[in-house]
């Protein structure tokens, strides 16, 4: 009990994990069902040692330790939590049913959940009613369950998105990359068609030979980073553009090394260090974003044609190096080369973190001590659909 009581205050003095936003799932871990308007710090999870990256849902948050166990909190109404239960709850607890496995990356979907382990096996719950969870069904799963569609084929990552899952395989693949689940919006990226769902994985088009090193879902969106830093993008059209149903490279002239997708929007970050964005258009998400001499063109081909969508850089970060980028439903934030934690869009639940419920244009600069809280530490943000968490990690 006492070492239980050490290791909680060594934990609490680091200060790891902040939270803040929605919060009546339980999804901010704060031990309260409430939403938050400033950051708070996570005092629950301190007996779990260590948190190496996290990811964050509708409403819920997959946690990931340095040994590959796998903690989740938050809405369980699906089963998304994989604790075999329906029960949302404020309380992280280990996934028992992942304890025999190395987990190395996670995605939290809007009521599903993917886990990948180090051998290269992919386990999926939560909500299964599109399809998502790759079962070759439409059931759901209290429990992770291992895709049997990949049991010879190694998985390196997976991303859920709204109501589909991406997947792609470990190593160099002729086709890295595989969908499944609701496809209405083209977010599975199988067919040239218009496909409603499958449940069974099928090849994603477009991207065969082509050295894919990330995959992003978000809301109906999919996006693909290559290692040349091109992005591909397919599903719903941004800036009201047509739905894309199969993978479209965007003719951007600078590489890119990070993305982020949300429901209307996306957040690109070049290899230099600047934030541009895609779409926005509701909720304050750069609403009506300025008209400068950053503004970028981009054209994405389609089918032998090529439709322009503008790209804009973040106002006021001209002279700004980024370096993490998170975009939840409308909201967006990321961190600064200087370690300075900044949101905008959305804040109807406090999820930009600034106390107060107002929608912002612009990035804000969110009132975090750093170096009071946690030392020489090196900040990471996740956003969910409406709340954010930032992760400290020791230097």
């Amino acid at each position: 009990m006492e070492e239980e009581e050490t290791r909680v205050e060594e934990a609490e003095e680091r200060k790891e994990i902040w939270s803040w936003g929605a919060g009546t799932d339980g999804q901010l871990a704060t031990g309260s069902l409430q939403d938050e308007l400033t950051p708070r710090f996570i005092r629950s999870l301190s007996a779990y040692g260590p948190i190496v990256s996290l990811s964050c849902g509708g409403a819920h948050v997959i946690a990931l330790t340095p040994g590959g166990r796998v903690l989740t909190w938050g809405r369980g109404t699906s089963g998304q939590l994989g604790h075999g239960e329906t029960v949302s709850t404020s309380q992280a607890n280990i996934v028992k049913q992942l304890e025999g496995f190395v987990i190395t990356h996670i995605s939290a979907g809007w009521n599903h959940s993917g886990f990948v382990s180090e051998t290269g096996a992919i386990f999926t719950c939560g909500d299964g009613s599109f399809g998502q969870l790759g079962h070759a069904d439409s059931s759901s799963q209290l429990y992770p369950r291992q895709v049997s569609y990949f049991a010879s084929k190694p998985v390196e990552q997976v991303a859920c998105g709204m109501r589909h899952t991406l997947v792609l395989l470990a190593g160099n693949v002729e086709k890295p990359v595989y969908g499944f689940g609701s496809g209405k919006r083209g977010q599975l990226g199988i067919s040239t068609d218009k496909v409603k769902l499958t449940s069974l994985p099928q090849i994603t088009m477009g991207l065969e030979n082509i050295k894919i090193t990330c995959i992003h879902a978000n809301g109906d969106h999919s996006s693909a980073l290559s290692a040349d830093g091109s992005l591909y993008t397919w599903g719903r059209g941004f800036c009201g553009a047509l739905d894309t149903y199969i993978p479209c490279l965007s003719d951007v002239d600078f590489p890119i090394s990070k993305v982020a997708l949300g429901w209307n929007h996306a957040l690109l970050l070049s290899r230099q260090g600047y934030v541009f964005m895609l779409g926005g258009d509701r909720h304050g998400v750069l609403s009506d974003p300025p008209k400068t001499p950053s503004t970028a063109d981009v054209r994405v081909t389609r089918a032998g044609k090529s439709e322009e969508i503008i790209t804009r850089i973040i106002p006021g970060l001209a002279n700004v190096k980024v370096v993490q980028i998170a975009a939840g439903a409308e909201h967006s934030a990321f961190i600064t080369d200087n370690g300075s934690i900044m949101t905008w869009g959305w804040g109807e639940h406090g999820q930009l973190g600034l106390g107060d419920t107002n929608d912002q244009t612009a990035p804000q600069v969110v009132g975090l001590d750093r170096k009071s809280a946690c030392g020489d530490a090196i900040p990471r943000v996740y956003c969910g659909s409406g709340f954010s968490f930032v992760l400290m990690t020791k230097i």
